[in-house]
């Protein structure tokens, strides 16, 4: 393997891993918010340590997303210096107001909310996690905007001279509606997430009798949020569909392994290719489905494979601009089924526990429950793995190729190493953060109880406090 393969590797596996944190920690923030907002209006404990026990998980998340973040975005730097000096006028500018008002927003606010449990006014203290919740909003459209002009590039000159791309208009690449659409698609998939993550962990409490009463009301909310959140993913996938044949038709014909133009154009739902994925050779589709899906009209045309490899031949000049077909149609399945899995099995417990019935006591509920947190985390997984090489052979679309970006003096053994030892280092860190986090789940929520200060819930001579 070479520098290029070898960088390409990496910068995959840090990606995904880190991606792993992104959305519990946008969607997790909004329910610790809830919870507390709950407890403030009711002053239950048992939404207090709700608030408690799931914070400690939100925190756990924050941190490790942020550490592997970091080590992302060296390797801008490190192994794509060709890519960063080419698009680092536009790409940079998402990236760096991200890092200076985002981040610095919801770090600060996160720290008032850890440390002011007993020393801010209970509104006050409120409002510091909302308010941190938020930024991590606004943290993620920066991000996702710096990524859409990677998809869609937009308000930018090319400077021959010093062989860069230069920024016209932030506006523009703020709001165009790649970057609208991409964020109205995450935010959801991040609360589909979280929900997930809280009704799986909720279930085990009720399961194991530790805090039922606590539990119950956990699970429910994150049951709720996992179905509606899933209705809007559904609608923004939608749009994002005909944004992508508008945009990238190459990246929905891989999506669909459809290689030649076709009216009123079929939904594969399974396809048996050649090993080279240059044809299928087997295939069970739905009539018409798939041009409904990429325009909105069951009777049209949808371009395929093998004519847009000409077309863009005849645009771009000779080279093979066909992604990797079987990889993207996987993907695109997988990201789709483990979806559709987690919301079957939130429909299926949420009508079971109705009217407060007691938990379904089959063998196989509480292995189902326990992997309820990790099929969003694998249907984000795949979707991004799809959105990312279904794009190739461009970092930028249509603009740059991304085997121009690799650092052009870091050898293949140079890349092989940090590869490694990011690897081992993330491998650590994972250990650490499962570690942690089935401690907490396994201690369950603070029973200890300190009626000595009113700033947590009580009266002057009852008041709760809960220490981390």
């Amino acid at each position: 393997m070479n520098a290029l393969d070898l960088a390409r590797w990496q910068f995959a596996i840090t990606t995904v891993y880190h991606f792993l944190f992104v959305p519990i920690t946008i969607g997790m923030g909004f329910l610790v918010a809830g919870l507390q907002t709950a407890w403030y209006r009711t002053n239950k404990l048992k939404y207090l340590r709700a608030t408690k026990f799931f914070g400690k998980l939100f925190l756990i998340n924050f941190a490790i997303g942020v550490v592997t973040g970091i080590v992302q975005e060296f390797q801008f730097g490190m192994n794509w210096s060709s890519y960063s000096r080419f698009v680092g006028d536009i790409f940079g500018a998402p990236l760096a107001m991200e890092g200076l008002l985002a981040f610095f927003l919801e770090s600060t606010f996160l720290g008032l909310w850890i440390f002011g449990w007993d020393r801010l006014p209970k509104k006050i203290h409120l409002a510091t996690i909302w308010i941190a919740s938020f930024g991590t909003l606004l943290s993620a459209y920066f991000i996702l905007a710096a990524n859409a002009w990677m998809q869609h590039p937009v308000a930018y000159t090319v400077n021959v001279e010093k062989h860069r791309a230069e920024l016209t208009s932030i506006i523009e690449v703020l709001t165009q509606k790649t970057a609208v659409v991409t964020f109205l698609h995450t935010i959801p998939s991040a609360l589909f997430t979280a929900g997930a993550f809280v009704a799986g962990i909720s279930a085990w409490l009720i399961l194991k009798k530790k805090d039922v009463e606590m539990a119950r009301p956990t699970i429910k909310l994150g049951l709720i949020t996992l179905i509606i959140s899933f209705i809007g993913i559904g609608i923004s996938g939608d749009v994002i569909g005909k944004v992508m044949t508008e945009q990238q038709p190459m990246k929905m014909a891989a999506a669909e392994a459809l290689y030649d133009t076709t009216d009123s154009a079929p939904f594969s739902l399974f396809t048996v290719g050649t090993l080279d994925g240059s044809r299928s050779v087997f295939q069970i589709d739905i009539p018409s489905v798939l041009s409904f899906l990429a325009t909105g009209d069951f009777k049209s045309t949808v371009q395929g494979v093998n004519d847009l490899q000409t077309q863009y031949e005849n645009t771009y000049g000779p080279g093979n601009y066909t992604p990797n077909i079987p990889l993207a149609y996987w993907s695109f399945r997988l990201m789709m089924g483990f979806g559709f899995l987690a919301l079957f099995l939130a429909l299926f417990t949420l009508w079971r526990t109705r009217k407060g019935e007691a938990m379904p006591e089959g063998r196989w509920f509480l292995p189902a429950m326990i992997s309820l947190p990790f099929m969003p985390l694998l249907a984000n997984s795949f979707g991004w793995i799809f959105t990312e090489t279904a794009r190739q052979p461009w970092a930028v679309f249509g603009l740059f190729k991304t085997a121009d970006g690799v650092s052009a003096v870091v050898s293949a053994g140079s890349v092989l190493f940090t590869m490694i030892v990011f690897t081992l280092l993330y491998g650590i860190l994972a250990f650490i953060e499962v570690g942690l986090t089935l401690k907490v789940i396994k201690n369950g929520p603070s029973t200890e109880l300190d009626y000595a200060n009113p700033q947590l819930g009580g009266s002057s001579d009852k008041p709760l406090v809960m220490s981390y």
